[in-house]
Order: structure tokens, then sequence, then C-alpha cells
């Protein structure tokens, strides 16, 4: 995914800018041009063209690796372990791919936290040690990473997406500056509520209760409720050009995986 050493510099949502640098990873073949360097013409492929042809390689540089994780009431909910540290495992996992002189930064929503003076795994480590007090707005730590975080830094968001609709132009304008990844956390319940006849339950978010009967029809509908909405939510996460997929037990790799299209 992230890992190589020799990437490509990348704008807004992801897309690829070759540029023509003294790398080592292969981005394609050109015509040759007054002032190339001779060393990087490909004979093999002159020969076959009949006229002088370049290999152009991507320019070595380092990476800015970002992360904001929602932590409003409901990703502090879960069955054995709770959204808020699936979502912590999954920003371990990225910032992991942080190597050498790469820079690392974890947005919340008291500020910025970025050792200028650290890097690579040292950097990465920092960031991961950073937890967020329940209920800090998502919100504000979007504001910040968009005031503060360099231009095509790689921003991981991970959320429950509750809030879709208040965060839409704050999701637009990150697509438009960041390599923007973003993880919706699964409900944890969306494969069946554990629960029948008449139960209290607590709303993570206001925090207010009720009284409820659940039978069969309830939990079957409330199964078809989390996956439409977990389908409508990625949909306009892609619609945004955020690469995105779900977050659950199962855990940060295989979210990553589909993300980034890897089979």
């Amino acid at each position: 995914m992230l890992t190589g050493r020799r990437r490509p510099g990348v704008r807004g949502a992801g897309a690829p800018v070759k540029r023509r640098s003294d790398g080592y990873e292969f981005a394609e073949l050109r015509g040759y041009v007054a002032g190339d360097d001779p060393r990087r013409i490909d004979w093999a492929a002159t020969a076959r063209a009949g006229a002088l042809q370049t290999r152009v390689v991507f320019e070595d540089h380092a990476l800015t690796f970002a992360v904001a994780i929602d932590a409003s009431g409901s990703m502090f909910v879960g069955r054995t372990r709770s959204n808020y540290a699936l979502a912590s495992d999954a920003a371990s996992f990225w910032y992991g791919a942080a190597i050498d002189d790469d820079r690392c930064a974890r947005v919340i929503a008291d500020g910025l936290i970025f050792a200028r003076d650290l890097r690579g795994r040292v950097a990465a480590h920092l960031c991961m040690e950073q937890r967020e007090a329940p209920g800090a707005s998502l919100s504000t730590a979007l504001e910040i990473a968009l005031a503060a975080l360099p231009r095509s830094a790689n921003l991981l968001l991970i959320s429950d997406f509750f809030e879709i609709d208040a965060l839409d132009p704050l999701l637009h304008a990150c697509a438009a500056r960041f390599d923007l990844t973003a993880l919706l956390v699964s409900d944890p319940w969306k494969h069946g509520l554990p629960l029948s006849g008449f139960v209290r339950l607590r709303d993570a978010e206001s925090g207010d209760t009720g009284r409820y009967l659940i039978g069969k029809r309830e939990r079957a509908r409330y199964v078809d409720a989390v996956a439409t909405r977990e389908r409508r939510v990625l949909g306009r996460l892609m619609r945004f050009g955020i690469r995105t997929a779900a977050l659950d037990d199962a855990g940060p790799e295989s979210a990553f995986f589909e993300a980034f299209g890897i089979a």
C-alpha cells in the first residue's frame, strides 16, 4: 500500500502524480528529450521503437501520515471491545507504514500532535499513544487538519459517520486537499441484536433511555437497517472521491486491503 520507499506524489483523493527524478521505482517509458540523463535510456525499448526511449522513475520523497478518529459517544460502545479501540488498532496499523524520514501527525479536537524533530518509527509511536476524551468533536478535528496539515498528506479518518450530513463540507474539503482514506466503523451488532422481550436501551450519544419490545421482527428490521445505512455511507464517501471500506472485528488489515483494492 503505502510502505514503498520510492512513492509517487499524490494530490487530492489519491490520484498519482508522476514526477521525473533520480529515484528507483519505475513509472513509465517515454521518448527521449534533450536534457534527459543518458543513464536512464532504455536500450531494449529504443531498439523496439526505433528511437531513443527514457525510463521515467518516481521521485524519492517522504510522506506525512495523519489520523483523525471520531470520539463521539457512539464510538465508545461495542461487544467485547469498543469501536474506538478498533479505530485505535487501525490507526496503529496506518502509522506502521511510516519509515525513515516520514512524518506523522495526530489530529484531535484539542489541536495537532506533530513533532517536527521526530521522523519515522519514533514519530509514529508518539502518535499511536494519543487518545481522545469521549465526546470530542470530529468536525473540529477536521477543521484543524485543513488548517495545519500539509497538502497531499496521507490522512486516515475513522468514524461511524452518524453525523455525515454535518461533516459533508469538511469531507469534501479534505478529499480535495489530502490523500484521504476513510474507514466506516461497523455497528457491533450488525449481525443481530442479542436482545429479546422488554428491554431498556440507552442512546450512546444523548444518554437518553427508553423501554422497548424486541422481538424477531424487530431484530430482522435492525439488521436490514444497519446494512442499508452502511451501504449508503460507503457509497456517499466514494462519491466524495474518498478511498473507503468498513472496519469491524475482522481487524484493520482486511479493511485496508478492501479500501486499497488489494485482493
